[in-house]
């Protein structure tokens, strides 16, 4: 199903624009991050230092920031879950993985102790042992339904003719409202300066026919670019393909949902995802707290202005009624 912002909300027009975004399949995932590298280079982005210590794994980065706009997400998981056993050998029954061919013990390395390795080692047999990882390049959603640019006061946030969210930095104030008005978590404030940043989609690449910085980096093409609307077709194929193949778990996380089960309207960035979304650090339900709880700022700056213009024109009306009374009166 496709989803459109309000044409009424788009601040930028031109003519054969069309809405584009990211469509990220986190099986074909290796988690090497050029991604993220490519992201910081183009956009000149600082670096956030390294993280060490329990729970942080091989993923330094943390999570998106200010200066981090796009995140591989490293989830390490101690032991598959019985879903992902179970189509692994549903897999592995109808023909697909095949057998790992003997591999010199010279080296040691875990995963020739994991499978047993011997003059031929049985994949099966290694799923039970191996613990899995799954990888997730994370990034702005791009929301049809953006609670962060509801949110903005300033209009540093605006939606362009590709229908992505952009933030301007020369216009944030630092106010932070937009922080808390994302569901994902995306939005972050510089240490420095205090004003947001986010992905912006590359939208200086955009305007010069170029593909974003992530996905022209990515090797297995996990991360890809394109109209909005053949991106569903082609994430729908592959979520079909997955199936096929017996992992019946695969599934489109922010595309091709109900009216009544869109994520925050839809997404502009959509995931295909293997484990439910909890797992990739990723809310079940995300509907923006500016949505859900307030009225948004542009209807509350409209209601306030014609109370005013009301509560001004009566005032009028009051005094040029004693004006009146004032005037008739007789003195003695």
């Amino acid at each position: 199903m496709s989803t459109s912002a309000p044409a009424t909300e788009i601040a930028i027009h031109r003519s054969g624009s069309q809405r584009m975004g990211f469509f990220t399949d986190t099986t074909v995932c290796i988690g090497c991050k050029a991604c993220e590298v490519a992201c910081k280079q183009w956009n000149d982005l600082p670096a956030d230092g390294s993280q060490t210590g329990r729970g942080v794994s091989y993923d330094h980065t943390g999570d998106l920031s200010a200066s981090s706009w796009r995140h591989v997400r490293f989830v390490e998981l101690l032991e598959p879950s019985p879903q992902l056993r179970e189509e692994a050998q549903r897999a592995l029954d109808a023909g697909a993985g095949g057998k790992l061919p003997a591999i010199p013990a010279a080296g040691a390395i875990d995963l020739v102790d994991a499978v047993q390795a011997a003059s031929v080692a049985d994949v099966a047999e290694g799923m039970h042992k191996l613990g899995d990882w799954v990888f997730m390049s994370d990034v702005c959603r791009h929301c049809t339904n953006a609670g962060c640019l509801d949110a903005c006061p300033t209009g540093a946030l605006i939606r362009t003719e590709h229908q992505t969210v952009v933030l301007q930095p020369d216009v944030c104030n630092g106010c932070g409202y937009c922080v808390p008005a994302c569901p994902f978590g995306v939005v972050g404030r510089d240490e420095i300066d205090g004003r947001a940043g986010k992905c912006t989609l590359c939208y200086d690449r955009l305007e010069d026919g170029l593909e974003p910085a992530c996905a022209k980096s990515c090797p297995t093409d996990s991360i890809q670019f394109g109209p909005h609307e053949e991106l569903v077709e082609i994430a729908s194929r592959r979520v079909a393909q997955l199936h096929a193949r017996g992992i019946e778990g695969a599934y489109l996380y922010g595309a091709g949902d109900g009216p009544e089960e869109e994520l925050a309207g839809g997404l502009g960035a959509f995931f295909l995802l293997t484990e439910p979304p909890e797992r990739y650090g990723l809310p079940a339900h995300a509907d923006s707290p500016v949505q859900e709880n307030v009225v948004p700022a542009t209807v509350a700056a409209v209601a306030a202005g014609l109370l005013a213009t009301a509560g001004t024109v009566a005032a009028f009306a009051v005094a040029a009624r004693r004006g009146r009374t004032t005037r008739g009166a007789r003195t003695w």
